[in-house]
């Protein structure tokens, strides 16, 4: 038998001899794959998952009213929004696609001729023209702009946080939609495209008016034109905003807001909540800061300027120039004022909106899947994979999805009959920054036993007593008079005092028998199944009761016998 001799070293020592027996490329093997693993999770690359699925991509799930027009007449028509989007293998990162958008794009060229538009106010806005002429055959000469009486549909592109018409995703749209027949124009924002600040109004997440003054400029030029609006990032916020508070009166017949904010403060909370994020953060606030420079005279003016140079994230530079700009207390004030979500209850014009689940600007936690169901003019698409404003598809990584997707349903509304009806109207349309439930603080208990809040709004005889409540109540404070310094009231002969009703027990049981109704028609089961099933749940405990409680009863007859 072998006698194995026990080392006198220490097993940290023998550990020690051990690891530097082993080659220095096996840990160097090991280091990339650590790191390797790292970038996988921290730039969430989902190469392997592409792969798994054998590189058919993710299908796109569409959220719609399930009484929407707009999808059975134009987006049941639109195959790409029906089919699948692979994102380019070696893009297939939302951080790796926005950044490859932003510092390379592969944009198509575009020949814009600008015209130049002055507000009531005094700003400037430069409005880039791409037609299909110019794309066809571009030409230097001098921009005349449309015929009046061109008939040709007219898209407006509303540019995203301190973009114009030169941004990469903008360009591809352009083209894209003046390679198929129409007139592009992008309505750069103030004090971007290369125009000067020419009034002490500034533009931000929520200002319309500009959006609302440039249309109404397009369709008196070219009333014979149909009108589309496309929103990107900030831009698509502004967009629905301005569809929700113009409602039926806007001029608009379509519209598109691709990878909207949504809700600014959700965004807000997002961007400075994980460690990669605010790489974003950072890089919006140096664009942010950029812009100030360029107009340093106005903003230096009216804003604090030193705040500005030292803002680190977007929230420091909206908390010294956009907040102060808006005459706004705080910059949560002004999140909410300029979020678009109160309104979507308002917009009564189709509407298609596109969004990433990976997006890392704008996060799915804002999206407002609850407020596009319940409007039957909007459909959402949303997407596992795209990034912000990315989508790159393709090998070659030279076009967008969701240009083809917009061109496609556009395309798709402009051929419909919709465009040439009255404005789709929504069965609900909610105030803007107005509550349903602070408008009806009361629930009422319906015959399907669904539980809803009472409206304030008229309907059948309810409605007229409520509108007849106000008169009643005035004629009541009439009949109150002061009298030195105290109240009296006065009766007549036509007030009668009410008994006190004695409580009704079988209107206290019908919203029971309501709830076990609906309880029994979404189960699929009898009453009697139910009623059996309770039995046998509650059996152990009615078993041990009832013998006490008949032994009980029979005591107290025997007593009253005696």
């Amino acid at each position: 038998m072998d006698c194995f001799e026990l080392s006198s070293e220490s097993p940290y020592e023998l550990m020690l001899k051990a690891a530097f027996l082993i080659p220095i490329s096996h840990y160097l093997l090991g280091f990339l794959f650590l790191l390797s693993v790292f970038h996988y999770r921290f730039l969430e690359i989902h190469f392997f998952q592409d792969l798994f699925t054998v590189f058919r991509g993710q299908p796109v799930h569409l959220t719609f009213n399930s009484c929407c027009e707009l999808y059975q007449e134009v987006v049941s028509k639109c195959k790409t929004l029906h089919g699948r989007y692979l994102s380019t293998p070696w893009l297939c990162s939302p951080h790796i696609q926005t950044a490859f958008l932003q510092f390379f794009g592969r944009a198509p060229v575009c020949n814009y001729q600008r015209q130049i538009f002055k507000t009531s106010d005094g700003g400037t806005i430069a409005l880039d023209w791409l037609r299909n002429v110019d794309v066809k055959n571009p030409s230097v000469e001098r921009f005349d702009g449309v015929q009046s009486d061109d008939k040709s549909p007219i898209v407006v592109v509303i540019p995203g946080l301190t973009s114009d018409s030169d941004s990469s995703y903008i360009k591809h749209l352009a083209f894209k939609m003046a390679k198929c027949g129409w007139n592009v124009v992008v309505s750069n924002h103030r004090g971007l495209g290369g125009v000067p600040i020419t009034s002490d109004c500034f533009y931000n997440a929520g200002w319309t008016e500009d959006a609302r003054k440039v249309i109404d400029h397009l369709h008196t030029q070219y009333p014979q034109a149909p009108l589309f609006a496309v929103g990107l990032s900030i831009g698509a916020n502004v967009l629905v905003k301005y569809l929700g508070e113009e409602g039926v009166n806007t001029a608009i017949v379509g519209a598109a807001a691709i990878c909207s904010t949504w809700d600014l403060l959700i965004c807000d909370r997002y961007i400075n909540r994980r460690f990669v994020q605010r790489f974003y953060n950072r890089a919006l606030t140096l664009g942010l800061i950029d812009f100030a420079k360029l107009h340093q005279t106005t903003l230096s003016r009216l804003t604090d300027w030193e705040g500005i140079l030292k803002s680190r994230y977007v929230r420091d530079f909206d908390n010294h120039s956009t907040r102060v700009l808006a005459n706004l207390e705080t910059v949560d004030t002004y999140y909410r004022k300029a979020s678009c979500t109160s309104y979507i209850g308002n917009v009564m014009v189709p509407l298609l909106c596109i969004s990433a689940l990976d997006d890392p600007v704008c996060t799915k936690e804002a999206i407002p899947w609850d407020e596009c169901r319940a409007n039957k003019n909007i459909v959402l698409a949303t997407t596992h994979h795209g990034g912000h404003l990315g989508y790159f598809e393709g090998m070659t990584a030279k076009s967008l999805w969701w240009v083809r997707a917009v061109n496609e349903f556009l395309c798709a509304l402009n051929s419909s009959s919709l465009i040439h009806r009255e404005k789709m109207q929504n069965t609900t349309v909610d105030s803007p920054l107005e509550s349903s439930i602070d408008q009806a603080p009361y629930v009422n208990i319906r015959e399907d036993g669904l539980i809803t809040a009472f409206s304030n709004e008229p309907s059948g005889e309810v409605g007229s007593q409520q509108n007849e409540q106000p008169v009643e109540d005035d004629k009541a404070a009439d009949s109150i008079r002061g009298v030195n310094g105290t109240m009296q009231l006065e009766t007549n002969a036509a007030t009668q005092f009410d008994p006190v009703p004695e409580p009704d027990f079988d209107a206290m049981i019908i919203p029971v028998r309501r709830c076990l109704n609906q309880l029994s028609r979404h189960s699929k089961i009898s009453m009697w199944v139910l009623a059996y099933v309770a039995i046998i749940t509650t059996w152990p405990i009615l078993g041990s009761a009832l013998p006490m409680f008949f032994k009980k009863k029979l005591r107290n007859i025997f007593s009253l016998k005696r």
